[in-house]
This record gives C-alpha cells, sequence and structure tokens, in this order.
C-alpha cells in the first residue's frame, strides 16, 4: 500500500491546486533559464549568420561588437589577397529608427555587398539583395512583410526576403541592406549641417569606411596564422569566428548573463522555500495519522519515504505544469526564450534534488512526533 498515493487521493483537490500554485514558480524559473540562453544565442546569431572564418577590425578595438570599429573600405582587397582566403565581404552595423505606417521601430542594420560575404543564408522567404539600392532583407520580429516599404534616413527601403531569429545582443531586429545604403546613412547629416560645415572649411569623413571586413579561409587554411598576417599592418587586428564568439560571450552579454543567473539561482532558493513550507504543513497537518503508523510499529523509513514522496510528487507536477505554461506563452515574450530538451532535463533533476533536501523540515517534524498523541481525543 502505498501512503503518499493514498493521501494525496484523499485530498486531491487541495494537492491539485497547489501543485497549479508550484507550477507558476516553476514556469517562471524555466522562462528564466530560457531567457539566459535565449541571450546567449541571440549575441551570437549576428555573428554566425555570414558563415565566415576570420574578423578584421580597427586596431587595439574589440570590434565590431564590443566597441566602435572603422576601417578603410579598402581593406577587403587586402584582405582578399592574404593567403588561404577564398572570400572576403565588407560589413557596417548600427542602430537607427525605421518608420513605418506611421510608426517607428528601432532597428539593427546591418550592411553588406551583395555579391559578398555578409548578408543572411538562411531566408525563410523572398530572395537575398539583388540591387545596390533600396532593398531590404527583414527580420519578422520587425512586423513587416515582404513588399512593405520601410522609411531609414531619407529613402525608402523595399522589404524583398525575411529571416528569423536575426537579433543583436540588445533584442533589436536586424534588417540587411546594401554596404553603399549603408554607408549613406550611417554619414547622412541634414543639408543645412552640410552648408555649416562648408562654410567653416570643415572636411567630411569620408564615406568609404567599413565596420570589420569578414573572411572566409579554404578548407586547408589555418584561421590563426591568417589573423596573425593581419595583426602584422599597425593599423589592423584579427580574430577568429572562435575569439569573436567568446569575446561577444565573455564581454558584450557577461553582465547580462551573470543578473539572469542571480536571478535563477534566487528562484531556485525561493521553491525550495516554497516547497519545504507546503511540504511541512501537509506533515503538521496529519501528525495524528503520522502518530498512529508509530503506534502500530511502523518503521520510520516508511515515514521518511511518504514525506518524501509527496514532495517529489508536488515538484515533478509542478515542473511537468510549469513546462507546460512555459510552452504556451514563451512566443509572446518580447525576447528570446530557448529551452532545450537537455536543459529542461537538467532543470528537473535540479528541482526533485530540491524537493528532496526540501523535505528535510516535514520530516523532522514527522520523526518527532510522540506515538502517545494517537491515543489523544
Amino acid at each position: 500500500m502505498n501512503l503518499a498515493y493514498r493521501d494525496v487521493r484523499h485530498n486531491l483537490f487541495r494537492f491539485v491546486l497547489t501543485c497549479l500554485g508550484l507550477s507558476l514558480l516553476m514556469a517562471v524559473v524555466l522562462a528564466m533559464m530560457g531567457i539566459y540562453n535565449g541571450a546567449v544565442i541571440d549575441a551570437l546569431t549576428i555573428a554566425r549568420a555570414p558563415k565566415v572564418d576570420v574578423w578584421v577590425v580597427e586596431a587595439e578595438t574589440k570590434g565590431p561588437f564590443a566597441e566602435s570599429s572603422r576601417i578603410p573600405g579598402s581593406t577587403r582587397e587586402a584582405v582578399a589577397r592574404l593567403q588561404g582566403v577564398a572570400d572576403a565581404g565588407s560589413v557596417t552595423y548600427q542602430n537607427a529608427d525605421g518608420e513605418y505606417n506611421g510608426t517607428s521601430r528601432r532597428l539593427y542594420i546591418i550592411g553588406y555587398e551583395p555579391s559578398r560575404l555578409g548578408g543572411p543564408q538562411d531566408l525563410i522567404a523572398g530572395r537575398p539583395i539583388t540591387r545596390t539600392h533600396f532593398e531590404m532583407i527583414a527580420d519578422t520580429r520587425t512586423g513587416l512583410s515582404l513588399g512593405d516599404r520601410v522609411r531609414l534616413g531619407r529613402n525608402h527601403f523595399e522589404v524583398v526576403g525575411l529571416v528569423r531569429n536575426h537579433v543583436n545582443s540588445g533584442g533589436d531586429p536586424a534588417v540587411y541592406i546594401s554596404l553603399l545604403d549603408a554607408q549613406t546613412l550611417q554619414f547622412e547629416i541634414d543639408p543645412a549641417a552640410v552648408r555649416v560645415k562648408r562654410a567653416k572649411g570643415e572636411v567630411s569623413e569620408s564615406q568609404d569606411s567599413v565596420n570589420a571586413v569578414i573572411a572566409r579561409l579554404h578548407p586547408d587554411a589555418d584561421p590563426e596564422q591568417v589573423t596573425a598576417s593581419v595583426r602584422r599592418w599597425k593599423h589592423l587586428s584579427g580574430m577568429t569566428q572562435v575569439q569573436e564568439e567568446t569575446l561577444l560571450t565573455r564581454s558584450v552579454i557577461e553582465r547580462q548573463r551573470r543578473q539572469l543567473g542571480l536571478f535563477m539561482a534566487i528562484l531556485m532558493a525561493v521553491s525550495a522555500v516554497v516547497i519545504a513550507l507546503i511540504i511541512y504543513m501537509m506533515t503538521i497537518e496529519k501528525l495524528k495519522q503520522i502518530a498512529t503508523l508509530k503506534l502500530i510499529g511502523a518503521p520510520d523509513r516508511t515515514i521518511v519515504w511518504l514525506i518524501m514522496q509527496q514532495s517529489l510528487a508536488l515538484g515533478v507536477t509542478g515542473w511537468f505544469f510549469g513546462l507546460g505554461i512555459l510552452s504556451l506563452v514563451k512566443d509572446f515574450f518580447p525576447r528570446r526564450v530557448v529551452l532545450e530538451v537537455p536543459d529542461a532535463l537538467v532543470m528537473g533533476g535540479i528541482i526533485a534534488l530540491v524537493c528532496v533536501v526540501a523535505s528535510g523540515l516535514g520530516i523532522r517534524a514527522a520523526l518527532k512526533a510522540d506515538p502517545a498523541t494517537a491515543l489523544g481525543g
């Protein structure tokens, strides 16, 4: 006879209600893990999109994502001539507001040469950019559709392609435009300001500059040797794809990762306290029944197993309900929530361990119960 099962059946409504309340807490814990994973993946998506091996940026900078980087546009030709380089392309990155149907949208604008590296490789609809001006590939989170026209600066761009989950580390959805359009937008200033500069004799900065040059290598080429060759030029610095991703995770989003990790730890501690209090109150309510078990000679391990089973049942049921709730609402979060099966299983194991530890308070109260109280009125 399973005593935990019979006790749950006897108080089924209260048990289910308690599990539903606990599942909301579990859903928040799982959501924090999903947001944590999503933040890391979002930060790496833009860097992985062009599928390259080497990044060339301004010397003594960690650009183009961690800090500002600006190098001459002619750098691409120099990088393309390096031994081991199969193809190279120039890219720019900037944030700007785009206007569509009278509303403003914050966008992360990526400029690249349509015939070279830098564009997305995973279109879900439409086609790549084929013209040098006024065409755009947009992420689905922008809310844009094929054929929509968006104003950037003083020009309008037509959406010709769509991608999914291309956002920067801050969560801004990305759009891809041609390098020439991106450079124009980056250096574009009001005509009145241009006249003032000319009157003062100030020389405008050349528009032929980019934030980075990316390169794809031949299969037998060593990325470390290529970056070492780049660093011989005093005004340039080179990073492999692995180094760029490490920089993004350890520098750009490190503080965000720590904060999310701290929230997860706090929520797990809160979950442990809540489960401990629930189990303790359930134990206190049936102390007379536990005393009766002791009086008829039930061993302590039977009582310990009764309480531990109920604690695990609460935790596991709450975990399943919480996982179901999160699966229903995760697409409505403003940031991407990524919860992989291994992560969910690991979290389930942690919750089971928390339940076992949290049951200690109820077990202590049960073992201290006096069998003589079973004979009371």
